[in-house]
């Protein structure tokens, strides 16, 4: 592994960089919580040689949305459906949006 293989990981979101303690402490929760999210199948940790849990940047912020729900009194079940959702309606709206600048740069330019 050269040093801009292990750079480029720090800018990966998939990267699975943080341990369970980590996660939790930085998103100010229990690991009981983290391992509530993979038992509802909200995310899914890979897991190091060893077996310990490892999560990327990218479910951290899914975590960190299902703590906002659920700290604001919606249950883990229904915080994880939403949480689903919103991520299932950006990536929609992502795909529609380059759909469209693909479809205006494709058009013909009018003439008056």
């Amino acid at each position: 592994m050269t040093a801009d293989d292990s750079l480029s990981r720090l800018d990966d979101d998939d990267y699975p960089a943080y341990t369970m303690g980590r996660a939790a402490e930085m998103l100010n929760t229990t690991q009981g919580f983290l391992r509530a999210l993979g038992d509802a199948r909200l995310i899914t940790p890979l897991r190091s040689a060893g077996g310990h849990r490892r999560y990327s940047r990218y479910q951290l912020r899914i975590a960190a949305r299902a703590r906002e729900l659920v700290d604001n009194g919606t249950p883990i079940e229904a915080a994880c459906r939403i949480v689903v959702l919103e991520d299932q309606l950006e990536e929609a709206q992502r795909i529609n949006a380059e759909y469209r600048r693909a479809t205006e740069a494709t058009k013909p330019t009018e003439r008056p």
